[in-house]
């Protein structure tokens, strides 16, 4: 091989390749991981449960459409574009003002030759209680926070925070954060928390993927 030469100037050559080299694998590294979460629409703010008279906005940039998108969503087994009857656009974004439970659905982005995305779910409650969770899948091993908030006391800690998986109870906590460390496939499932005298949120479903080993971890926090 060329790097086991004894010519100095080839030795830094062959340096200079792997560096080049490396650097090149790096970016097709990134890349392959961006390209993991711009398949969803971006959503502001970045959560699965939102109030009721909330404002929702969404992005599909970074989704690739031959022929331009729009923002589709699935409530009540109904298809319908953003800026018909919900929903107006700004600029790339479509901005969801005063969105009602019956706005709860799967929403994304589609192209005018038919491509489309991955789906992102949304719940609207007019409840005081959601849960902030992930709305993407969650990589294997990686450390997760679960947000349990009160829309009518921003000053209070409760005393009794519980969290559930699929119905069953999991913990009681007295502050607002589940944090469940290296996650894995047996953490999937459906997600809610209780707060002791406020109410209980909705059911929000926590999806894990097997780890990709051309991806590096990361940490999904709420606040």
């Amino acid at each position: 091989m060329i790097c086991q030469q004894d010519n100095m100037e080839v030795t830094f050559s062959c340096i200079r390749l792997l560096i080049n080299t490396w650097l090149l694998l790096v970016i097709q590294i990134w890349d392959s991981c961006d390209a993991q979460t711009a398949s969803f629409p971006h959503v502001v703010p970045n959560t699965s449960q939102h109030y009721e008279y909330s404002t929702v906005s969404f992005d599909c940039k970074g989704f690739d459409g031959s022929l331009g998108w729009k923002l589709m969503r699935k409530a009540a087994d109904v298809d319908t574009a953003c800026g018909t009857s919900w929903g107006v656009f700004s600029g790339s974004i479509c901005i969801f003002r005063n969105v009602y439970i019956e706005d709860s659905g799967q929403y994304w982005c589609e192209s005018g030759d038919g491509k489309k995305s991955s789906p992102v779910n949304i719940t609207i409650t007019p409840g005081p209680v959601i849960l902030e969770s992930p709305l993407f899948p969650v990589m294997e091993g990686n450390t997760v926070s679960l947000h349990c908030k009160n829309r009518t006391d921003f000053t209070k800690t409760s005393t009794s925070i519980t969290f559930y998986k699929n119905g069953i109870f999991i913990k009681s906590i007295s502050t607002s954060t589940l944090i469940i460390h290296n996650i894995n496939k047996s953490h999937e499932g459906l997600y809610k928390c209780n707060i002791s005298g406020a109410g209980e949120s909705p059911e929000s479903w926590l999806a894990v993927r097997s780890r990709d080993n051309t991806c590096q971890s990361t940490h999904y926090w709420y606040t």
